[in-house]
């Protein structure tokens, strides 16, 4: 798929460090929701590690998560349900593919729709689905999936650090792509605003519950209140 190339966040389809930070978090320089990082590329492999899952994947600067696997996302890994047999399933905010590498995984008659504005993530989440042999992983800009394709399930960890309003922007460009029924499920660190994100969506058209606390973490479980 061919789609035009988008310069920052949020991710929404085109239609016409502060205190106590856990040490796996990785804020670089050059923000990691830039579409070209102008960080230096500097490659190397971080280990992906659940349940089910041991991987080595490539990772590199100027990507989110670059030093390891963001202690968040291995929360939502380890802690949100089980993604759905088939459908398609979304991975917002991708990185370089540890959350849909490890859906698609999980499921591999589903297709993930890993989806990212940083062009280096998402050339290496395609290099660590290739290398996973996960072929039902399709890594894009956010203007590459189609409008008329609905989700599943829809799991992020995420960009709390592009601000409150590009945050709320980009949520209500994807969230409501639900299917009936379905739900989204968010990671977001206690002390960056995972109360006052669950009060607005809920005040948005949503029904946001926290599925779990964990590590400093909170899981929030979105499905649309209609």
């Amino acid at each position: 798929m061919v789609g035009k190339r988008s310069s920052e966040w949020p991710l929404k389809p085109r239609r016409q460090q502060p205190a106590g930070l856990n040490k796996t978090m990785s804020i670089p320089k050059s923000h990691y929701f830039e579409a070209r990082p102008a960080v230096p590329s500097r490659p190397h492999l971080v280990r992906l590690r659940t349940g089910d899952i041991d991987l080595q994947l490539q990772a590199d600067r100027g990507v989110f998560g670059s030093r390891a696997v963001d202690l968040g996302t291995l929360v939502l890994l380890h802690e949100a349900p089980a993604p759905p047999d088939q459908g398609d399933v979304l991975d917002l905010g991708s990185g370089y593919g540890p959350i849909a590498i490890t859906l698609a995984r999980r499921s591999p008659r589903a297709r993930v729709w890993a989806v990212d504005v940083n062009e280096r993530a998402l050339e290496l989440t395609k290099a660590n689905a290739l290398t996973a042999g996960t072929t039902n992983v399709s890594a894009g800009l956010p203007e590459q999936v189609p409008e008329d394709v609905r989700f599943d399930a829809i799991y992020s960890n995420p960009p709390v650090r592009v601000g409150k309003q590009p945050l709320h922007d980009l949520l209500m460009s994807w969230l409501p792509r639900l299917k009936p029924g379905a739900a989204a499920y968010l990671v977001v660190q206690r002390n960056l605003g995972s109360d006052s994100l669950q009060k607005w969506l809920n005040e948005h058209g949503f029904h946001a519950a926290r599925l779990k606390s964990k590590k400093g973490y909170r899981i929030l479980e979105v499905r649309s209140s209609s």
